[in-house]
């Protein structure tokens, strides 16, 4: 698999966790689906923000990247918000639905502009190497477990490129 395969794999998984907390009844549902989306919204900007991004930085990608960036700690900071607060809370699934819309945004603008200018200037194999790296930091995030619990000293500012 090469990293933009890997990538929009994780793009698929996070719209159906966000499909689940939809359909979720009561406060404990929520939150336990909540904080899935947060793990897997943590290890997939990590491993954008420092294996991806790096790498496929070019000129012709250099402004799409430091959006991205910004996009993430924006993402990042609403993930920080939910995670202070109780499921219970009147405001909870609002800012989920903003969380969730702030990503859509997000995965649009990845998959529509960025990668076809990416899978135009890397090659099958650059791109398998980059997938490697970032499958290696993936798991070791998940290892660690609850990935999530990074997210709130990441929200200063956006991630070097």
């Amino acid at each position: 698999m090469d990293a933009i395969e890997m990538l929009k794999k994780e793009h698929r998984a996070v719209e159906e966790l966000f499909e689940s907390f939809e359909s979720a009844k009561g406060a404990v549902q929520k939150r336990k689906l909540f904080e899935e989306i947060a793990d897997a919204l943590a290890v997939h900007a990590a491993i954008e923000e420092k294996h991806f991004y790096p790498a496929v930085k070019a000129k012709s990608t250099e402004d799409l990247l430091l959006e991205a960036v910004e996009e993430h700690l924006e993402i990042k900071r609403v993930i920080a918000d939910l995670l202070a607060m109780d499921a219970s809370e009147d405001a909870f699934e609002a800012k989920v639905t903003v969380l969730k819309e702030d990503v859509e945004h997000h995965v649009e603008e990845e998959e529509t502009t960025l990668f076809p200018k990416v899978k135009k200037l890397f090659d099958e194999e650059e791109l398998s190497t980059i997938a490697a790296a970032m499958e290696q930091t993936e798991g070791e995030l998940r290892e660690a477990g609850n990935p999530r619990d990074a997210v709130p000293s990441e929200t200063d500012t956006a991630a070097p490129i």
